[in-house]
């Protein structure tokens, strides 16, 4: 009987204790059988009780030396055996990579970006510049500047859309009823919210926007590998049904079917040879039936949390990584045309939130073709006990979506 991990030449390192790391997780397991050392703050049951994983729990990584002093420890125990991929799960650790990779370059293979060229495209302020430079569709902006004057005058009327031009910082940042994204409605509530934010300790810039009407799904993301020469060599884009909804994680996507458009992927591609980048790179896009555009918001420079999504319709993401890194591979050219429904959500929220009849009646059509997935639900590796605990994840969604819906925070657009 074939065991269910195999030993490798490499070894993914991934930082996080979410579904996202158990993605990533069962991506490898399928790819190659590997098991992952997946390092987090907390215990969480549906990593500690997986089979293809090794769950280390260190407290305290908020802290940047104590986070690279455990990688490099980590190094130490395995460098000269294995060649150890880090990976992150949220954009705190990843900019931790990239500021710390000449310290941490001897033990791994890091796949991101230098700091410059990080900077550049992940502080939305400066990503929207690039995008005027290519006439790449965003949304009109204005920049408030913390600790300064400003005078909140823009060319586009309320409600708006406010969020922070620096993840990394707003990380940090803390002020009463602080949310990922805000919406607004008036300039009073929200000369009220940057009031409390200017109290806290963030001091960088944050971003005002024309708010592009249209529910969870007019949204679109998009996935794209550039190899080390800086090619892109995939690209796959969702269709994002639903959203998370809570104020830590707005904006999520919870429920995503693959489809095709040449003209995002252009954008994309232009952006992404024109920065000279490398590594997944991951787009968040609406649709903008105003003027039949789609309109990028911003870039993460690492896979997104509704990563699966790609593998789930056949398109491995940890193949890329490897062939290109580990293996030195040229990559053929990828453009995905499968498809398949990722989901996080059991199937009766996506039937209450769900509402275009055509988005609905693709949701039937995967159900009855059997091409849903959700990623937790791994079959090789289910126990009594792990399947409890990823029954009660999936099941605590409906919680979840009635407390948001009953917050009145979940307005209609």
């Amino acid at each position: 009987m074939r065991p269910l991990t195999e030993e490798r030449e490499f070894m993914p390192v991934i930082l996080g204790a979410d579904i996202t790391a158990y993605s990533l997780a069962r991506t490898f397991h399928e790819a190659y059988r590997v098991k992952s050392l997946v390092v987090s703050q907390k215990q969480a049951k549906i990593i500690s009780e997986s089979r293809i994983i090794e769950n280390r729990v260190v407290p305290g990584m908020d802290d940047p030396e104590k986070l690279v002093g455990t990688l490099i420890s980590i190094g130490r125990e395995f460098g000269d055996r294995k060649k150890l991929i880090l990976l992150g799960c949220g954009d705190f650790y990843v900019r931790n990579f990239v500021e710390n990779k000449d310290r941490l370059k001897d033990y791994y293979v890091i796949p991101y970006i230098d700091l410059d060229l990080y900077n550049q495209v992940v502080l939305k302020d400066k990503f929207y510049e690039t995008c005027d430079k290519l006439d790449i569709p965003h949304p009109k902006t204005y920049v408030y500047n913390c600790g300064e004057e400003n005078d909140l005058k823009f060319d586009f009327d309320y409600p708006v859309i406010a969020k922070t031009a620096s993840s990394a910082q707003y990380h940090y940042a803390e002020f009463p009823g602080k949310k990922k994204v805000f919406k607004f409605y008036n300039e009073k509530d929200l000369r009220q919210m940057l009031s409390n934010l200017e109290k806290s300790s963030y001091n960088y810039k944050f971003l005002i926007q024309d708010m592009i009407p249209g529910d969870d799904e007019y949204m679109r993301v998009l996935t794209c590998y550039s190899d080390r020469n800086g090619k892109v060599k995939f690209a796959s884009l969702g269709h994002s049904l639903l959203e998370d909804h809570t104020p830590s994680a707005i904006g999520n996507p919870v429920c995503i079917v693959n489809e095709t458009n040449d003209k995002i992927v252009e954008d994309a591609t232009r952006f992404l040879e024109y920065v000279g980048y490398t590594g997944f790179s991951n787009f968040d896009i609406k649709y903008d039936r105003r003027d039949g555009s789609y309109k990028f918001f911003e870039i993460n420079v690492r896979l997104g949390r509704s990563n699966y999504y790609n593998t789930a319709a056949g398109y491995n993401v940890a193949k890329w990584m490897v062939d290109d890194l580990i293996y030195h591979k040229q990559l053929d050219y990828v453009k995905a045309d499968r498809q398949a429904l990722f989901t996080v959500v059991p199937r009766g929220i996506i039937n209450r939130y769900v509402k275009d009849p055509a988005n609905r009646a693709l949701v039937d059509k995967m159900y009855k073709e059997h091409k849903v997935f959700y990623p937790l639900d791994y079959k090789p590796d289910m126990s009594p006990v792990r399947s409890f605990y990823v029954f009660a994840s999936l099941m605590n969604q409906y919680r979840k979506y009635y407390l948001a819906e009953k917050s009145g925070d979940w307005k209609a657009d």
